[in-house]
């Protein structure tokens, strides 16, 4: 399975942080948060690596490089502005192929268990799954309710996505071939509309740790709370 991780974007919301620093790069418990996430995929044996650049770009690729140092190994794509998620992960399919891949957004946190993707069959009429978590207080009102274990638009109860997903490629050759914004910036939630309408997109609940580090003050918080752990030898990234 090939993984991609999200790291295109300004960090406007963590400036001046991110004014010379991109945001992948901001020091999480003594490393940068992309490297947590590159860890993370490697320890469960997700080694062919996809990540999207464009802010700052030069710093992120000089730092990784290929990914050898980091036990896996990592192919650029690279924007010259920033796609949106949709559009970021429509650009980077000629390197992802033809199976179905993870996907992570580089500015968030989390101890949900890769491994458990790993494990994860798409059945023929199912294009993909995300994973969801109990709303933090910056988003309250949640993104996706679940039907059983299908992701829906209506319920009595809504979750936040996590930034975590299993996709197949198919559905973003679909969406652009169906899209007058094909080619240009789109959101990861506009390629995923009509696979939630006709009900082929599964989804888990995780109830474990998560944080969007999409602001300064959640920043500070989970590098505070990550190095406090470390310092306790809590922490096993």
């Amino acid at each position: 399975m090939k993984a991609m991780i999200l790291a295109a974007g300004f960090g406007k919301r963590l400036r001046p942080l991110t004014d010379t620093t991109p945001k992948p790069l901001l020091p999480v418990a003594g490393k940068p948060l992309l490297q947590h996430h590159i860890e993370a995929l490697a320890a469960v044996g997700i080694t062919e690596l996809v990540i999207n650049t464009s802010w700052l770009a030069e710093q992120i690729e000089d730092y990784f490089g290929d990914g050898r140092q980091f036990g896996v190994s990592i192919t650029w794509s690279r924007e010259e502005q920033p796609l949106e998620t949709g559009g970021g992960i429509a650009n980077a399919l000629p390197l992802l192929g033809s199976e179905p891949f993870l996907v992570i957004n580089g500015d968030i946190w989390t101890d949900f268990p890769l491994a458990a993707v790993c494990d994860k069959q798409l059945a023929p009429d199912q294009d993909g799954w995300l994973l969801l978590v109990e709303n933090p207080e910056h988003n309250p009102e949640g993104d996706f309710a679940l039907s059983q274990d299908l992701v829906a638009y209506e319920g009595s109860q809504k979750y936040t996505f996590s930034g975590i997903s299993l996709l197949r490629p198919q559905i973003f050759s679909d969406y652009s071939a169906s899209s007058s914004k094909a080619g240009s910036c789109f959101a990861l939630r506009d390629v995923l509309r009509p696979v939630i309408t006709s009900q082929r997109l599964l989804a888990d609940l995780y109830t474990g740790d998560w944080c969007d580090v999409g602001t300064v003050e959640r920043y500070q918080k989970i590098n505070q709370q990550l190095t406090d752990s470390m310092d306790k030898g809590q922490h096993n990234l």
